[in-house]
């Protein structure tokens, strides 16, 4: 049996619907943007939120009609021409092998802390090792391991959510709730401390940590039932967004007073935690921290390998990334991407200021890209399905054409109003990653025009013959 298989199961795809929208950066990233725009900042995450509800609606819609490893990037080409699938595919797989160094760094500095005696850069080594080879034994054991990574996230959310709404209600027995209340809202300088013009810098700075919803649609394509595994998805993403995002900053800006200087200095989870006199709560939440790093590794290397497999079948990448072992992983994509990884690794150690700034500022602004092309792929997919097979729209994006088109216009003001930004780094990362964009669109153009627009192999359906799953089954 040669192509990818069927090898993950429905809980481990349930898991990775679910987890795939709780990423490091949640926990991480989200005490600079309170700082930024105060209680506020639920309005910043409500908006990326629903922008990433629109999003994830159209990729549905076509991933649900044609589901494939290549999801938005094989969709993109069939679409809008060989280049653009081209393009958005391998500035995809660039953000995941650099997320990879990321993570894998985070994750050896919490362990570091843990067992000094091995140093920072041997963690992450081992930290990758492991992973890259829990990916080559099979889907079913990158499924395997996904699924208690992010049963973890979700069970911890969960708690948090539930405890902290006990004790802003003061209904949580035996905590210290002096500080918690509705009134953190609004007693301190208002709703909105810094202005509304805070909402959209708040914007910026939660943007990146909704990367990795679209990951679902790349994994259903080795379940036994993709077309119903991606509709699963696709209809449950807004509770999940409200009660993973919206639910737990709401928790923290009601805990404390959004000026706390703890909130800065632990991290909004801890400083959340530490308010209820929960004791080691700095170390609860950096276990539960390791393990959304351990996660976003483990999803990155998955994801990075299946686009690179997806490129190699459509010709657009080195013929070897589209063979798989006897158990369907593509071993040379998984390989490659995890060779990258490990040199961006060894940048982040060696260079971190220059050379590794730089691979992180690049690709910074490819979740916005891939939202906008999904936004046009979706616009052009719709009426080639609608012509072929239209039994195949089992879901269907709102308001279509007028709500696409709304979204694609919201993705390009946020990326102007990126343009701006000079305080928090926005204007550097779209001008680097534009710079990387471009390089990438010419290479794909010239390649189209010096291969002749040959493929190696199809993954979508090529324009006249109806749209079916391009994924093989046992």
């Amino acid at each position: 049996m040669t192509g990818l298989q069927a090898g993950l199961k429905d809980r481990h795809l349930s898991m990775i619907a679910i987890g795939g929208v709780i990423g490091a950066g949640l926990f991480v990233g989200s005490s600079t943007g309170i700082a930024t725009a105060g209680p506020g900042i639920l309005l910043s995450y409500a908006l990326v939120g629903t922008l990433v509800v629109l999003v994830m609606r159209m990729l549905g819609e076509m991933s649900a009609a044609n589901p494939t490893s290549g999801s938005f990037s094989a969709h993109a080409d069939r679409a809008l021409g060989r280049w653009a699938g081209f393009s958005i595919g391998w500035l995809y797989w660039f953000f995941w092998v650099v997320v990879l160094a990321v993570e894998a760094t985070a994750g050896a500095k919490i362990l570091e802390g843990w067992i000094p005696a091995v140093p920072q850069w041997g963690w992450a080594l081992i930290v990758m090792i492991v992973l890259t080879a829990t990916n080559l034994v099979s889907v079913g054991s990158y499924g395997e391991f996904e699924f208690w990574f992010a049963g973890i996230k979700v069970v911890a959310i969960g708690a948090f959510v539930v405890v902290g709404l006990l004790a802003v209600f003061g209904v949580l027995p035996g905590a210290d709730t002096d500080k918690a209340g509705l009134g953190n809202l609004t007693d301190h300088g208002g709703f909105l401390p810094h202005g509304a013009g805070a909402i959209l810098t708040g914007v910026l700075l939660v943007v990146f940590s909704f990367m990795g919803s679209e990951i679902v649609t790349l994994a259903a394509g080795e379940t036994a039932n993709p077309r119903k595994a991606v509709t699963k998805a696709t209809n449950s993403v807004i509770w999940r967004i409200a009660v993973f995002y919206l639910g737990s900053i709401f928790v923290v800006v009601a805990l404390l007073p959004w000026n706390d200087p703890s909130i800065e200095k632990k991290g909004s989870y801890v400083a959340a935690l530490d308010s209820l006199g929960i004791a080691h709560a700095g170390q609860i939440m950096n276990f539960i921290v390791l393990t959304s790093v351990l996660s976003c590794l483990n999803s990155g290397l998955y994801t990075a390998s299946r686009m690179a497999f997806s490129l190699g079948e459509r010709g657009d990448a080195p013929k070897a990334f589209a063979r798989t072992t006897s158990r369907g992983v593509p071993m040379a994509a998984i390989v490659s991407s995890v060779v990258f990884g490990f040199v961006a690794v060894f940048f982040n150690y060696k260079f971190p200021d220059s050379v590794f700034l730089f691979l992180v500022n690049s690709s910074g602004a490819v979740a916005l890209f891939v939202w906008l092309v999904i936004c046009f792929s979706q616009l052009r997919m719709r009426r080639i399905i609608q012509a072929e097979a239209p039994e195949k729209l089992v879901v269907k994006m709102w308001l279509y054409p007028y709500l696409t088109w709304a979204t694609a216009a919201l993705i390009v003001f946020v990326l102007g109003y990126m343009l701006t930004d000079t305080e928090h780094d926005g204007r550097t990362t779209v001008l680097l990653s534009l710079l990387v964009a471009a390089v990438v669109l010419i290479i794909a153009f010239v390649k189209e025009k010096v291969g002749g627009g040959a493929r190696a192999a199809e993954v979508a359906a090529p324009p006249g013959e109806p749209l079916d799953d391009a994924v093989k089954t046992p």
